[in-house]
């Protein structure tokens, strides 16, 4: 069915069947089903698995041209997020993450490069392609709607060449089993969309058309329009590369051709591997985003201390409580992201107590800090992981407010008295973040309130809130180049145990 023009609040949408069902693949983000009804998207609702890429050397055909092997597993990706799956589980194990570390590295950074803006701007190219194509695609062309998707994210938001995109999106129907009728209406689209681009894309609401409306108008609420538009419309650029440095951030950010953060990390313009960058293989650095380090420094002085860093995994906080010399314990449920977990701090040259256990049920301590990182809807970092705008919906938050009260809870009988409690999660949503706080006090729980103070956060007023708690916007920390602008959004509270 051909779709309006987007203008405003009222016609903004996401792709189709962008908030389907499916499980979260654990992590900060949490866990359980994901909104409701048909499963519909790209992928026409068929469970997670290859649809393209047909043509690779496994499957006994011929490779293809150059480039197209990343475009199929693309428009793979994006189906299988569609469809429910989170996309770094997609990357994490299984034929996906096969064909992803078959590539050539310059292809593997071309994956995810059109991935990533896929889904950012997956909301102006299901518009699109909503003018494009008047009539729905019979069932049997369904699978035609990621090769689409990528195409378009290519010609709209890459620096690829027209001809490119539409030579290899009919090249990838070619190759896929009952699609070589449809690479003509494939060929029709994509070259009516070179020539009509500019009305195609003009007087649009980006931020309505990329950000769900159940989302958006919370956010409105929260933090008023402007505020809201603002960091909603971050989202849609691609985020720079955080990196937590454990000395000589100057010397690194020459290095790496980055800039000195006032957090004393090193940012730069993301640009291939990460484990090809100096410094990685000698432990010089770890991936964390600036705001995502800041909760660590609300901990305050950290040598010698005895500190828990509770659902630790994949253990950002925890290199980073090593570091400043803390004897850490680290506690997560999940083995398999402890196994990177010590991985990394192998690397770093960093130590750390592992211990695989439910935190909502381990009795260890007493410490002198706890670190709650409690799992979220991460509605804050969209940004770097655009797959949770398609995966969360509003009932999600209230259930990932249980288990946070849960976590909460035990986290306060670990710490002893006069010992320091951060709880902080990467969301935007008040359930997660100040009225976990603001229960605490309803229950007359055994701890008080510290205030942050702005020199705590590098001097960030805007970043406390009234009640003296941390909030990070992805709209803040600006700068003249929008990649290296913004952070994850971010909430901490610092709480003393009575």
């Amino acid at each position: 069915m051909k779709s309006p023009h987007s203008r405003g609040p009222s016609s903004g949408r996401r792709p189709e069947g962008s908030q389907s069902g499916g499980q979260s693949g654990g992590g900060k983000s949490g866990g359980g089903k994901f909104g409701g009804g048909k499963s519909g998207g790209p992928s026409g609702g068929r469970p997670g698995g290859q649809r393209f890429g047909k043509g690779a050397p496994s499957g006994g055909r011929r490779s293809g041209p150059p480039g197209l092997a990343a475009r199929e597993l693309a428009a793979d990706l994006v189906a299988g997020v569609e469809e429910g799956r989170l996309l770094d589980a997609l990357l994490d194990g299984g034929d996906l993450a096969k064909r992803f570390e078959a590539l050539e590295v310059k292809d593997r950074a071309l994956v995810r490069a059109i991935t990533g803006v896929a889904l950012r701007r997956g909301g102006e190219i299901a518009d699109v392609l909503g003018r494009l194509i008047e009539k729905p695609l019979p069932e049997a062309a369904k699978d035609l709607k990621p090769i689409l998707t990528v195409a378009v994210a290519q010609m709209l938001f890459m620096e690829v060449p027209d001809h490119a995109a539409v030579s290899l999106a009919v090249e990838a129907t070619d190759r896929v089993r009952g699609l070589s009728p449809w690479k003509g209406l494939v060929n029709a689209v994509l070259r009516r969309l070179g020539r009509e681009r500019a009305e195609l894309t003009t007087d649009v609401d980006a931020v309505w058309l990329n950000t769900p409306i159940w989302l958006m108008q919370r956010w409105i609420e929260t933090y008023g329009e402007e505020t809201a538009r603002a960091f909603a419309a971050m989202h849609a650029i691609e985020p720079s590369l955080d990196l937590a440095v454990k000395e000589d951030p100057a010397h690194w950010a020459e290095v790496l051709g980055g800039t000195v953060l006032p957090t004393g990390g090193v940012r730069l313009v993301a640009h291939g591997a990460v484990e090809n960058l100096p410094g990685f293989e000698e432990g010089a650095w770890w991936v964390q985003d600036a705001a995502a380090s800041l909760p660590v420094h609300l901990l305050g002085d950290l040598a010698g201390k005895k500190v828990a860093d509770l659902c630790a995994a994949p253990g950002g906080k925890t290199a980073m409580l090593a570091a400043r010399g803390a004897n850490v314990t680290a506690v997560d449920a999940s083995g398999r992201r402890l196994e990177r977990l010590k991985a990394n701090l192998a690397r770093l040259g960093l130590a750390a107590n592992v211990v695989k256990a439910d935190v909502a049920e381990w009795m260890g301590g007493p410490f002198d800090a706890v670190l709650l990182d409690a799992p979220c809807s991460a509605t804050g970092t969209i940004r770097r992981h655009p797959d949770v705008a398609f995966l969360k919906g509003e009932a999600d938050i209230a259930g990932l407010a249980v288990i946070q009260r849960r976590l909460l809870d035990q986290a306060i009988r670990l710490v002893k008295p006069g010992g320091l409690l951060v709880y902080c999660t990467c969301s935007l949503e008040p359930e997660e973040g100040p009225e976990q706080i603001r229960r605490l006090g309803l229950i007359d729980a055994p701890v008080e309130r510290v205030p942050i103070m702005p020199d705590e956060v590098f001097g960030f007023a805007e970043m406390i809130t009234p009640d003296g708690d941390l909030r990070t916007l992805p709209s803040q920390l600006p700068n003249p180049d929008a990649r290296l602008a913004g952070l994850d959004g971010f909430y901490a509270a610092r709480l003393r145990r009575l």
